[in-house]
């Protein structure tokens, strides 16, 4: 099968471009009200600064929590674990404007230290970001935030550092499949 680029969709890249990690952004409208929601289409977008990115649709115009970083220029993004998946997932759905997600979901807003966005407590990794731009991408936004905080849990670090084998993250494919990263490899990097 051939595909011009007008052929490529949201099939095709979410389907290939797997597993991919998933950011639980957590922020706070202007008027104090928090928000919580899943984006799969989610990177590490740069180390100098420490810059992640997320790339939500707006295809039916943009989303609370697009919205909520813009207008106050911050955010948290949460790292999913599996023991999280399940709350992850009812924090996807549409629910009314008045309803917590953090309630919704059965999870604990916790302050954050450097923004005002709550974060996920029971979340072992956690990162405050400040809004360090938005680029519009037709149908989606890719929203740049520099990180100015984190929490690591002691018990998914090692010696003082994040260690990824104590983290099991999941990870989204497509459609309503996900993914554990238990099963893990080495390779060495050639000279």
């Amino acid at each position: 099968m051939e595909l011009d680029a007008d052929a490529v969709g949201y099939r095709e890249l979410s389907g290939a471009v797997v597993p991919r990690p998933i950011a639980w952004v957590s922020t706070e409208s202007t008027d104090g009200t928090p928000n919580l929601a899943p984006y799969s289409f989610f990177t590490v977008a740069a180390v100098d600064p420490p810059t992640l990115a997320f790339s939500p649709n707006k295809s039916r115009g943009r989303k609370d929590t697009p919205r909520n970083a813009v207008e106050t220029g911050e955010f948290v993004v949460n790292i999913v674990t599996a023991d999280l998946a399940a709350a992850m997932n009812e924090t996807s759905a549409t629910i009314h404007a008045d309803e917590d997600e953090f309630a919704h979901a059965g999870v604990t807003p916790e302050a954050a230290v450097a923004v005002a966005a709550p974060r996920v407590a029971e979340s072992p990794v956690n990162f405050e970001c400040e809004l360090r731009d938005v680029v519009d991408l037709g149908g989606s936004d890719l929203v740049l935030g520099e990180v100015v905080h984190a929490h690591v849990d002691d018990d998914v670090a090692t010696d003082g550092k994040l260690d990824t084998g104590k983290l099991d993250v999941v990870g989204r494919l497509a459609g309503s499949q996900y993914c554990y990263t238990r099963d893990r490899f080495d390779l060495e990097r050639p000279d």
